[in-house]
């Protein structure tokens, strides 16, 4: 029976990165006066809308016990494929956009495969397509930058609708979308499921193999979309892009309360996770710290969350 003091740990994991990345905002907004300006807070929802996008799909693979460290070469091989089609006077905006989805799609589609059909780790497999993901971009590209896209093209990424930067739009309506697919729907509740117990999972008839396709699919989709909004906004398509991209999606669904057990998370704490990692960057930025910086603190940050989630499940 749960004591107290874990029974507190457990709601700190639930409710703590909502109060810190509160607590967080105010200080920054004592310490410098272009943190609470609209530019400033557009600029980071634009930055922070590609990391939240990876970091969606990562959080259905962590929630069913897996994990995939390929986010990062899949957004390069989409940004790259739909590069490749968004030249001016060429095809309609709807074609490489369509296409770049549908590389994201089979990319996702082919890691559950494997790990479905092979029971080999994810963590190897994903690592294994990480790195032919990677080679593939740069064959594809020929190991140079897909230049001179459409306006239409880099109007997602760069555009704005009402005066909101149109990555933000794309952010919100996924954020919407993954929530009602993850709290109401059937699929949801399986992923939590074969999360919590695998084995209770399959003896209760739920299709484990046929949920874990679904959720690295899904991760390849979002990961795509990830891809063709970075394209979009730097107007090129690089086949390096999207390097280190799949840490800072898994810290932030792990800072957002997703265990790395499996069975636990939200899309919510997710994209809190990722606004705050968002803001630390900022912010570090607004105050001249060098960025080396950052990257302990994050560090330090992810540790606390796995740590937290350890003794708030009362593991030794």
């Amino acid at each position: 029976m749960e004591n107290r003091f874990t029974s507190k740990l457990r709601d700190f994991g639930q409710y703590g990165i909502f109060l810190a990345f509160v607590i967080i905002c105010l200080v920054l907004a004592f310490s410098t006066p272009k943190f609470f300006t609209l530019s400033n807070l557009m600029n980071i929802g634009t930055q922070v809308s590609i990391n939240a996008l990876l970091a969606f799909g990562v959080t259905f693979v962590i929630i069913t016990g897996g994990i995939d460290l390929s986010l990062g070469s899949m957004v390069a091989v989409t940004g790259v494929v739909a590069a490749t089609f968004a030249h001016p006077d060429t095809y309609p905006v709807i074609i490489p956009v369509f296409i770049g989805l549908a590389a994201g799609v089979a990319f996702g589609a082919f890691n559950g495969l494997v790990i479905t059909k092979s029971k080999v780790p994810p963590f190897i497999v994903t690592l294994g397509t990480m790195t032919i993901g990677r080679g593939i971009a740069l064959i594809l590209s020929k190991g140079r930058p897909v230049s001179n896209l459409s306006d239409t093209f880099n109007f997602i990424g760069g555009g704005n609708v009402l005066g909101i930067p149109f990555p933000i739009i794309i952010l919100i309506i996924s954020f919407l979308f993954c929530s009602l697919l993850l709290k109401k729907t059937i699929l949801g509740r399986f992923m939590y499921a074969v999360g919590g117990n695998e084995q209770a999972a399959r003896a209760s008839g739920i299709r484990v193999n046929r949920v874990k396709m679904w959720v690295y699919t899904i991760c390849g989709l979002l990961s795509a979309m990830g891809g063709i909004l970075l394209t979009s906004r730097i107007t090129t398509g690089q086949p390096n892009a999207g390097a280190g991209f799949e840490l800072d999606a898994i810290a932030a669904a792990i800072i957002g309360g997703t265990s790395t057990s499996g069975g636990t998370g939200t899309m919510t704490g997710t994209l809190i996770g990722a606004l705050l990692i968002g803001v630390i960057s900022n912010s570090l930025d607004l105050l001249n710290v060098t960025s080396y910086y950052q990257q302990v603190v994050m560090g330090a940050i992810i540790i606390g969350a796995v740590v937290l989630d350890s003794m708030g499940k009362g593991k030794n």
